[in-house]
């Protein structure tokens, strides 16, 4: 059958009764990191919560104000993820998490509408798409798409919208004979009940199992933002429609507002701001870079000097890079002393070089690197590496001195 949210898409708050809680596990990932929540499955005589399917995210929303983190569908039926176990029988309260709802009735309607239009002006037929969270992505049967093809494609799509066009949800039985007229990638294996059709009057008819709007109006209006490449010689359309092309205005007009206090040019001059300052900083790397260079041979040549005196000879500073530490390594040149470089906060994350006898080197240097929490590598006397506790340097100074001095004492 066809859910409550499949019937009214509309609806916001609904009253239904429990069928089934079963205990069940989530699969989640947040901020990069997986766990798995467990919780319940709740099946209810009806929802008004989508069921993931046909492209278009789950709803979320609330079961008597317990939150419920996912709708999956498991043939006729919804499940709804919960926390908190529910009676089975007890009468339930469901509101609907209507911003996320009608984000993805704009998104999901927009695409049926700019699938047509493409396949009616051009022959390009959609192979699949993606609602994204930020954006959507459909993928069309077309190694190309020229930019004069997108704006066409806009411009035809919103002149749609500005006519009303009623859009219209209808159920066909398998059989009816008009089920084979319509645009459709088949049924899934385990589809049970009548055929669902989304038809946009004089422009589309679509079977599909997702929320839509009622009238093509209710888009406001969609942008293409234009196209990528895809895989097996499809291209990627991407878009926006209805609140989401408001949002991006209002990020894209702040950002706006803040590069012409930063660059203190009018917005047709940014692009031109921003290229003058790209170069003035490459002019000033390079100067920065041959300076650091000069100052990494006069470092060198200072440090020879205590050579016959000091056997561990230990540097830290904090601006430089790896090509300043291999400077002064190749300027003081192989040697029996052992040389310690360093680069970065002293107090956090850097770089850091160990050269000397190669014998001494390749013992030291894992630990040097073990030390300060980083990792390394090296060959023929040199090891450098990354390190993310460059505060413990006295510590690495220590081992390095307590090596000469037993070796020393060995001799």
């Amino acid at each position: 059958m066809a859910f409550k949210c499949q019937r009214d898409s509309w609806v916001r708050q609904f009253t239904t009764q429990v069928v089934s809680c079963c205990p069940a596990k989530l699969s989640t990932e947040n901020g990069g990191k997986k766990e798995t929540l467990q919780g319940f499955h709740v099946i209810l005589e009806d929802t008004i919560l989508f069921p993931e399917g046909g492209g278009q995210p789950d709803d979320r929303g609330l079961i008597n104000d317990i939150p419920v983190l996912r709708v999956t569908r498991q043939g006729p039926d919804a499940l709804h993820f919960v926390q908190t176990p529910l009676e089975p029988g007890s009468e339930v309260q469901l509101v609907l998490d209507w911003d996320r709802r009608f984000d993805h009735m704009q998104q999901h309607s927009g695409q049926h509408l700019i699938t047509a239009i493409a396949d009616l002006m051009f022959g390009f037929k959609t192979t699949s798409w993606e609602l994204g969270r930020q954006r959507s992505t459909i993928e069309l049967d077309t190694p190309s798409m020229t930019a004069d093809q997108v704006a066409a494609l806009e411009q035809s799509v919103n002149d749609r919208i500005r006519a009303r066009i009623p859009v219209v949800v209808r159920e066909l039985a398998v059989g009816d004979p008009e089920v084979e007229l319509v645009r459709s990638r088949g049924l899934p294996d385990d589809h049970t009940g009548p055929v669902r059709i989304i038809s946009i009057e004089g422009v589309d008819a679509n079977m599909c199992c997702g929320t839509h709007i009622s009238n093509l109006s209710d888009l406001q209006m969609v942008k293409l933002l234009g196209t990528e490449k895809g895989k097996k010689n499809k291209t990627n359309l991407v878009f926006l429609a209805g609140n989401r092309v408001l949002k991006t205005l209002e990020r894209s007009h702040a950002a706006e507002k803040s590069f012409t206090s930063l660059l203190k040019t009018g917005p047709e001059e940014h692009v031109e701001a921003v290229k003058r300052l790209q170069n003035s900083l490459k002019l000033l790397q390079k100067s920065n870079l041959n300076l650091l260079r000069d100052l990494a041979v006069l470092t060198a040549q200072s440090l020879k000097n205590n050579l016959d005196q000091e056997p561990v000879l230990v540097l830290h500073r904090k601006d430089g890079d790896s090509e300043f530490m291999n400077i002064i390594a190749n300027e003081i040149g192989a040697g029996e002393s052992l040389l310690f470089l360093s680069v970065g906060d002293e107090k956090a994350a850097g770089l850091f070089l160990l050269a000397g006898p190669p014998d001494a080197v390749e013992k030291l240097g894992p630990r040097v690197a073990e030390l300060l929490e980083g990792k390394g590598a090296g060959k023929r006397g040199r090891y450098q590496g990354k390190a993310t506790r460059m505060s413990r340097r006295p510590e690495v100074e220590a081992l390095l001195r307590t090596f000469v001095s037993e070796r020393s004492t060995e001799q």
